[in-house]
C-alpha cells in the first residue's frame, strides 16, 4: 500500500476510504451485519468481484474492517468492523441524511421505511441502538468461533 501523508484531514480520510465502495461495505458490514464476501456480492449494488476484494484487503490494511479468524479457510472467512470502522457510522448516517428526501418514498419498502423514519426521528438515538447491536453481533460471532 501506497504511504499516505496526512496534510488535511479530509483529504486524508477521503484516501483511506478510497471510493463509494467502502462506505457500501461498512454500511453493510454494520447495518446489515454481512461478513461474508458472497454476501457483499449479493447486495443490491453489484459490486465487481476484483472491487470488492480490493476493497476488503485496503480497508483491512487501513485499519477499518479485521477477519473474525484470519487462519479460517478462504471460504470462512468474516470480515467485521473495528472501532475504526464503526467510527465511520456516522459519516454514512450523514450520507444517508443528505439523500433521502430526494428518494421516492414509493421506492422504498418497509424496511427502508422504517429506517427512514427512525433516522429523522431520533439520530442519535439510531446511531446508538446501532452501534449497540452491531457489537453485539460481533461478540455473538466470537462466542461462535470460540465453541466451534
Amino acid at each position: 500500500m501506497k504511504t499516505l501523508d496526512p496534510t488535511c484531514a479530509i483529504a486524508y480520510s477521503t484516501k483511506l476510504l478510497g471510493d463509494k465502495w467502502s462506505l457500501l461495505i461498512l454500511r453493510d458490514i454494520i447495518l446489515h451485519k454481512k461478513t461474508r464476501f458472497k454476501e457483499f456480492r449479493s447486495s443490491k449494488e453489484n459490486i465487481a468481484t476484483n472491487i470488492l476484494s480490493n476493497r476488503l484487503k485496503s480497508m483491512k490494511s487501513y485499519g477499518f474492517i479485521e477477519l473474525l479468524d484470519p487462519e479460517g479457510t478462504k471460504k470462512s472467512r468474516q470480515y467485521i468492523a473495528t472501532n475504526k470502522g464503526l467510527s465511520v457510522l456516522p459519516i454514512i448516517i450523514e450520507f444517508y441524511l443528505l439523500s433521502i428526501h430526494s428518494i421516492d418514498e414509493s421506492l422504498l419498502n418497509k424496511s427502508q421505511m422504517m429506517t427512514k423514519n427512525e433516522i429523522l426521528q431520533n439520530r442519535n438515538h439510531f446511531e446508538k441502538k446501532k452501534k449497540e447491536s452491531y457489537l453485539n453481533f460481533v461478540n455473538e460471532q466470537k462466542i461462535m468461533k470460540s465453541v466451534a
